[in-house]
């Protein structure tokens, strides 16, 4: 009977019944246990609840069954849903043992209905007590009727204020969906890959996601051997517990390399998004970019096809290159090698200015190779400053026997100064620049560490506009933009040369008139030396130098650049140098020898079209100081290009050792506007002055 009547000292088995339930909730909110709500109908469950009574066992109290009362029914469709997960398990406010058969039977049907509806959401009250725990009620005769009904208590966290209710159920619905999600759709590849490049020192800011990221891999691997249902299960519990960062992973910048890893992309591409969210504009990376796996299955696939002795590097010398891949041997300046007269020793050692040079004989490249050489005894190069990012050197295996690696049928290899392979159009793409436009303004500084000024490259376009550090990244209606920018070349920079980089993208957006392009010093710090330039074009580039030190808010003009109609021209406005320096061991502005001339080994052998096209004068005495990288990406077959984050680690690991014999030089490019004065001694001695 529900009833209890004052003057009984018994208590009736619903009061039993009642308090078994008040001390079961009591039991799941311990330990800070969370609960949930599951969805269901209402009315169907406090229907369930009556219609479970067996026959017999709810009579008819006035006009009502016994156990419906309107205090109970409240209770049951305000709280009779709640359910507590503990590790995968639901238990229900139900389930638990009364201790009498009636009120099994009535808490198994309540169990087994709230059981089979799906969990929708987290429990929130507006009070601590959930229903009423008791009313009394003053018969006719004066006696006192006390009614007990269904009534628990919760903990303060479960309690929220009444307008708040709607936003509390809502954002932890919000987060554990987006929980499941980060779970369903971020690998555990993906996660363990983004934790090694954080280990390697390779991802911006990465160590401030490390524990993040290992929370979530405990989830994730405790998630990955569930069932379906078990999943949703998991999820609802383990969202809140894992807090507002590791539950909400998924849209916060690290889950965008996380996201798309698990897609498919690249680990490259999928970090270098990140970077491009949360690093700044001038940011470069480290180290490469590879993982355990990634160099296992490198290691796999060298060892398959043969490369593994290929991999060791070292300087090429005469003795490893052949007559046929050599366009010109200078053989006087071979044969007496350390045994020329004093005075022409001493005469090469009188600078020259390249001013006097201006006027001399044109040639193409292809009239000096066809017509020129094969009729010269000897030439010399005269190496002007601009030229210090073409300074090349020729890269062998270290067993002459093993494989190539490359697209083109020899092991040799080469590298320009700054250890990249097109100086500073590379060292743009680097840090991000884009190299592609119509038209590239490119500065470049502090090669050996002698200038940490903060220079900026500025262009005004025609109307005045002004392009330059103030609105860098912006693309502006001209198309251009300003894409890199170095303020502390020793910081902002791996090896301290810095770039700085403005391109136009789209012809048709840029109005006629001129382009004035000028290098600024927007802060002196003691800078010795100048900087180098590039204007490119219509597939040319045209290179400057300046190597005087600039100083504080000091513009200098580099060129105007006019467009008109489609059609682009160039006014060169930047100042001659004559101040001669030394590089790689050769005094600038001086001629020096030529001991062999040849074109880049993805054209030796007959081969055509296997990359760009370089020419190659190697100078007698010119040692390359640095420690080049022993090979490139884009020298690989195509068989490893699935493998280069790891090729190029170990491009920079087998770096080439230091050596007084070697092959090095001046390079050009064929697809970079380039002139080089030479001076031809044969039957006719003759200076010219060679376009490549």
């Amino acid at each position: 009977m529900k009833i209890l009547y004052v003057d009984m000292a018994k208590m009736t088995t619903f009061d039993e019944f009642a308090s078994t339930l008040r001390e079961h909730v009591a039991e799941m909110v311990e330990d800070d246990n969370d609960l949930f709500v599951v969805d269901l109908d209402k009315d169907a469950l406090w229907d369930t609840y009556l219609g479970s009574y067996p026959e017999g066992t709810n009579p008819l109290f006035r006009e009502r069954t016994n156990h419906d009362c309107s205090a109970c029914r409240q209770f049951v469709k305000a709280f009779g849903n709640v359910v507590l997960i503990k590790d995968g398990n639901v238990t229900t406010i139900w389930d638990f043992d009364t201790g009498d058969a009636t009120y099994d039977l009535v808490v198994e049907a309540m169990d087994v209905h709230v059981k089979s509806s799906p969990v929708d959401g987290t429990f929130v009250s507006d009070t601590a007590k959930i229903g009423t725990e008791k009313n009394h009620e003053r018969r006719d005769d004066g006696t006192v009727l006390t009614w007990r009904h269904f009534y628990a208590e919760v903990p303060e966290r479960f309690v929220a204020p009444r307008k708040n209710l709607g936003t509390v159920r809502g954002e932890a619905k919000a987060q554990r969906d987006v929980f499941k999600r980060s779970l369903d759709e971020i690998s555990e590849d993906a996660t363990l890959s983004i934790l090694e490049l954080i280990a390697q020192n390779s991802l911006y800011k990465g160590e401030e996601w490390k524990g993040v990221l290992e929370a979530f891999l405990t989830h994730q691997r405790a998630y990955a051997v569930l069932s379906q249902a078990e999943q949703e299960l998991y999820a609802w519990e383990q969202s809140a517990k894992a807090g507002a960062v590791v539950g909400k992973i998924r849209n916060h910048s690290i889950g965008t390399p996380l996201v798309d890893i698990s897609n498919g992309v690249d680990l490259d591409s999928a970090v270098r998004k990140y970077e491009a969210i949360v690093a700044p504009s001038n940011y470069k990376r480290p180290k490469a970019i590879f993982t355990k796996k990634m160099l296992k299955d490198a290691e796999e696939k060298i060892t398959e096809l043969g490369y593994l002795p290929s991999l060791g590097r070292r300087h090429a010398t005469l003795d490893d290159i052949t007559v046929n891949n050599i366009l010109f041997a200078n053989r006087d300046v071979v044969k007496t090698l350390g045994g020329e007269n004093i005075f022409s020793e001493m005469s090469r050692e009188v600078g020259v200015s390249p001013k006097n040079f201006e006027r001399v004989e044109e040639v193409s490249m292809a009239v000096f190779v066809d017509d020129i050489l094969p009729h010269a005894q000897s030439v010399e190069v005269l190496l002007e400053n601009k030229q210090a990012g073409n300074l090349v050197s020729l890269i062998a295996s270290e067993n002459r026997d093993t494989p190539t690696m490359f697209k083109w049928n020899n092991p040799f290899s080469w590298a320009y100064a700054g250890n990249i392979t097109d100086s500073m159009k590379e060292r743009v793409k680097a840090l991000g620049g884009d190299v592609s436009g119509v038209l590239r303004f490119s500065i470049q500084w502090n090669e050996n560490r002698d200038n940490p000024d903060d220079l900026d490259a500025h262009c005004i376009e025609p109307g005045g506009h002004e392009i330059f550090f103030e609105n860098k990244r912006q693309v502006h209606r001209s198309s251009g933009v300003l894409d890199v920018d170095i303020i502390r070349p020793d910081t902002d920079t791996s090896d301290g040369i810095a770039v700085e980089n403005i391109t136009w993208s789209d012809l048709c957006s840029m109005p006629d008139g001129t382009y004035r392009l000028f290098v600024h010093c927007y802060s002196h710090r003691g800078g010795r030396s100048g900087f180098s330039a590039e204007v490119e074009f219509n597939g040319q580039i045209h290179s400057f130098a300046y190597n005087q030190p600039l100083r504080q808010k000091e513009d200098v003009q580099v060129a105007e650049v006019t467009l008109n109609e489609g059609q682009f021209s160039i006014k060169e406005m930047i100042p001659s140098s004559v101040s001669s320096r030394e590089i790689w061991g050769l005094a600038t502005n001086q001629f020096h020898p030529v001991s062999v001339i040849m074109m880049s080994p993805n054209y030796w052998d007959g081969q055509d079209g296997i990359g760009n096209r370089h020419f190659f004068f190697m100078l007698k005495d010119c040692l390359n100081p640095e420690s080049p990288n022993g090979f490139f990406n884009e020298y690989l077959k195509n068989k490893l290009i699935s493998h280069k984050r790891v090729f190029e680690a170990l491009g920079g690991k087998m770096r080439v050792a230091p050596s007084d014999d070697q092959l090095s030089g001046v390079g050009f490019s064929s697809t970079q506007r380039n002139t080089l004065v030479i001076r031809v001694t044969g039957h006719i001695n003759r200076t010219i002055k060679v376009t490549i």
